[in-house]
């Protein structure tokens, strides 16, 4: 794969008649991703598009990009890659290591997204959050919307699933966490030391940990809900977190990203201290808005290059592979198989 792949540059922007994910038939519904449609200011630390409050550290603000036209997904291979755009736009699919060109996309929805494993590749569907009333689930194989659920506060802002298929969603605007039983019914809803949660994850013991800022947004935390309970303690880290990235069980440690640095921290937790094991850089990226570990690999959903990208985990470095695509202010990422 070229790490250099993604034709984008500034100019006019060409309507891609797009391929659907289903059967490999044409799509025919043009989109025409652009960032001049978006505005930006900062509350704090916290960067707001549109008037909505997004995970994101930096956002693309320039001119409109063109994009290399979408392949047809031949409906080969089992591996599915999903870079989840901005708000109500869509999810681009791919089809990484077999290829790193676009094959089709999820349209109205956009955010954060998970699966139904603690890192890899998730089983048969994934999970999108794009709205306090839409936290969809979609089929891997056809892109078929499988459920949606809804919580009570207005910007969700990340979601994670444990082994027994619980689902997890953050709340960018109050710091809650709301914990869906069997990924079904009406939410647990459990408050945080945080004014704003970002993210969150499993570890392979079932406690819940989630990351964000804490009241004057300046500093940030890391929480986490063990196995059992009903309340969050604050943990400790021995180094310094710039700023709240993707927290995820890498199977062996529970990892933070840095947005700010571009370092995934690996640590181990025991009490309320997690020790800092190892440090990955990702090299050349410039906002991982969320990060998916799989076996062997790293995933970016990059908010300021516009663009998705591939690091050999754990090594990190330089990008494997940069994804050729349609994107539109990128703020997920996720990966699954049809199976």
């Amino acid at each position: 794969m070229n790490p250099t792949g993604l034709v984008k540059c500034a100019g006019a922007l060409i309507a891609i008649a797009l391929c659907s994910a289903c059967s490999g038939a044409q799509d025919n519904t043009a989109i025409a991703p652009s960032s001049a449609a978006l505005s930006a200011r900062y509350v704090g630390k916290t960067l707001w598009l549109n008037g909505r409050p997004v995970t994101a550290a930096r956002a693309y603000l320039g001119p409109p990009l063109r994009y290399a036209t979408i392949a047809p997904d031949a409906g080969e291979g089992r591996k599915r890659e999903y870079v989840i755009n901005y708000y109500g736009s869509y999810a681009s699919i791919f089809d990484y290591p077999k290829s790193d060109a676009q094959i089709g996309t999820i349209n109205d929805v956009g955010g954060q997204g998970c699966t139904d494993v603690l890192y890899g590749y998730g089983k048969k569907t994934i999970w999108i959050v794009a709205g306090a009333n839409q936290i969809v689930e979609y089929k891997v194989r056809k892109t078929e919307l499988v459920k949606t659920l809804s919580v009570s506060f207005s910007f969700p802002s990340s979601c994670a699933m444990d082994t027994g298929g619980d689902l997890a969603i953050g709340n960018l605007d109050g710091g809650q966490v709301a914990i869906f039983k069997n990924a079904s019914g009406t939410p647990t809803v459990y408050s945080t030391a945080m004014d704003e949660e970002f993210f969150d994850g499993y570890d392979n013991q079932g406690n819940l940990f989630a990351d964000g800022f804490t009241g004057d947004r300046s500093g940030f935390a890391l929480v986490e809900l063990p196995k059992g309970s009903t309340t969050f303690k604050t943990i400790s880290t021995s180094n310094t977190v710039e700023f709240p990235g993707s927290v995820q069980w890498d199977g062996t440690y529970l990892t933070v990203f840095d947005q700010l640095a571009d370092n995934i921290y690996q640590y181990t937790v025991s009490g309320t201290t997690a020790t800092l094991e190892g440090t990955i850089p990702l090299s050349g990226v410039g906002d991982c808005a969320q990060t998916w570990i799989a076996k062997g690999v790293v995933y970016c959903g990059d908010a300021s290059n516009y663009d998705g990208s591939v690091f050999s985990y754990p090594a990190g470095g330089s990008a494997l592979a940069v994804f050729t695509g349609d994107f539109v202010e990128p703020l997920g990422v996720v990966a699954a198989e049809k199976r």
